[in-house]
């Protein structure tokens, strides 16, 4: 490949980039192992002082709290998105090795991680707003019917946007991907970093909001979740398991939209 403008080759299995970019394959599972694992510690040690930091009893947090409650959900989101979004970075490592330029592979991977931490920003302002008017409780579950009933309609409604088709082609190729946003050098490596973090919450921002349904404590929601995004990612015929999924959230949803007005 020259480093120009274009990228070159045809899209290898996902076991050959496993083989060719081991390395960087093993950082990004540890990456995502340590999380999980960081995870399950707060859910098993709640009464530990810094996930008590991120349990607090009223919407009057102070710096530490905030902190904490962005730390775990930053943790939160590198456990569930590193895994489905490997492809991609093994893709890019490959072609970015084949230029002599192995190190713009973890420049990227860190400027897809960066998307995320931002949204970690937001979804901590969604947590303290929402608890502000008593609509989630120090676990960071649903106390709302209506909000559950609303979060649920919105992510399966979401399911059927042309905007959630598109991001969801996007980061299902990465050799697509690669090739219509292919740029040079270090700059270039960041700059489609972030945009595929940007596909990836174009695709994903509505499944994210449903922890705020199951709690973010509930280790087996957020592993549904995580099934849930790897699935229609990377599983064939993923297109149309998003569909099936988006009726199941809005049939969810209607439910307990029933259960409230009945």
């Amino acid at each position: 490949m020259q480093q120009q403008s274009s990228a070159p080759g045809a899209e290898a299995p996902i076991g050959l980039l496993v083989r060719q970019q081991g390395w960087q394959t093993t950082a990004l599972l540890a990456v995502s192992v340590a999380a999980w694992a960081f995870l399950a510690w707060m859910a098993l040690h709640m009464d530990h002082p810094f996930a008590e930091l991120t349990m607090p009893e009223s919407a009057r947090w102070t710096a530490s709290n905030a902190l904490a409650i962005w730390l775990m959900w930053a943790v939160m989101m590198a456990a569930m998105m590193l895994p489905s979004a490997l492809p991609m970075v093994l893709t890019f490592g490959r072609l970015s090795s084949r230029s002599g330029q192995p190190a713009h592979g973890r420049s990227f991977a860190a400027a897809y991680l960066a998307v995320w931490l931002a949204f970690s920003v937001a979804a901590t302002g969604a947590q303290w707003a929402l608890q502000a008017v008593d609509w989630v409780d120090q676990m960071i579950i649903s106390t709302s019917p209506g909000l559950s009933a609303a979060l649920l309609l919105l992510a399966g409604g979401y399911q059927f946007s042309p905007l959630k088709r598109l991001c969801l082609d996007g980061c299902r190729s990465p050799m697509g991907f690669l090739i219509g946003e292919w740029r040079a050098g270090l700059k270039g490596a960041l700059v489609m970093g972030v945009r595929h973090g940007l596909l990836c919450l174009g695709c994903c921002w509505a499944l994210m909001a449903l922890l705020f349904v199951g709690g973010v404590m509930n280790l087996a929601w957020i592993a549904a979740l995580s099934l849930a995004v790897a699935i229609e990612k990377l599983a064939p015929g993923g297109q149309r398991i998003a569909t099936a999924l988006g009726l199941a959230l809005i049939a969810a949803g209607a439910w307990r939209l029933l259960l409230l007005l009945s």
